[in-house]
């Protein structure tokens, strides 16, 4: 999957914290982009690409706690860091009771936002990773006839061939065409791969390697 540049966003009423958040995110050759307030993030949702939110709590209008519920409103997902004035503890565990990954205090240190940052950021591309590979494993395990993933089932379960013949009442040689069948459909070089994909599509954990991890 190609990778995409990931962006983080600020939404801060106040415009010297938006200038040196900016500045410090650019110093690291992280891309920013800034809003003064939350309903001009939300308008901006249509372009909105992959990154993290960093938010600041306490805005005029709609402040962060707002914000984050509009965006679950909207089921737009990203991860979001909280910016809380210094010991405003209850505001950010209200917060992350929302959904937002962290929280960094204000005044905050600028090697310890910027370590936050990262780690969301690279959070967020492995659960990206994780929704393409899920979709591609669908997409491959769709391809399939139903005596084809009956098959399969077999394979993932186990089972050798002649179990999976004596079992689905045909011959052999039949369950080794449609193992051939499956291999191809899911663009596998190995009994592992098919493993991996039939269990990517299947499920909602994201531990599961992607098809070809470990060959």
């Amino acid at each position: 999957m190609q990778s995409v540049e990931q962006t983080v966003y600020i939404v801060d009423d106040e415009e010297p914290v938006r200038k040196a958040l900016r500045f410090l995110t650019k110093s690291d050759g992280i891309r920013s982009e800034s809003f003064a307030t939350g309903q001009a993030f939300l308008d901006s949702l249509d372009r909105i690409g992959p990154g993290c939110l960093l938010l600041d709590v306490c805005m005029p209008d709609m402040s962060g706690l707002e914000l984050q519920e509009a965006l679950r409103e909207r089921d737009f997902e990203i991860p979001v860091i909280v910016l809380t004035g210094h010991a405003d503890v209850p505001t950010a565990v209200r917060a992350m009771k929302g959904g937002a990954s962290d929280f960094v205090e204000k005044p905050f240190d600028g090697e310890e936002l910027l370590a936050r940052i990262h780690q969301c950021l690279s959070g967020e591309a492995k659960r990206r990773r994780t929704i393409e590979w899920r979709k591609q494993a669908a997409e491959r395990l769709a391809r399939l006839t139903r005596r084809e993933r009956e098959v399969m089932e077999g394979l993932v379960a186990g089972k050798r061939n002649k179990q999976i013949a004596e079992e689905l009442f045909i011959s052999f040689r039949t369950v080794e065409l449609h193992r051939s069948s499956i291999m191809a459909k899911f663009e596998a070089n190995s009994l592992s791969d098919v493993v991996r994909i039939a269990l990517l599509a299947e499920s909602d954990e994201e531990f599961v390697s992607p098809p070809g991890a470990g060959n």
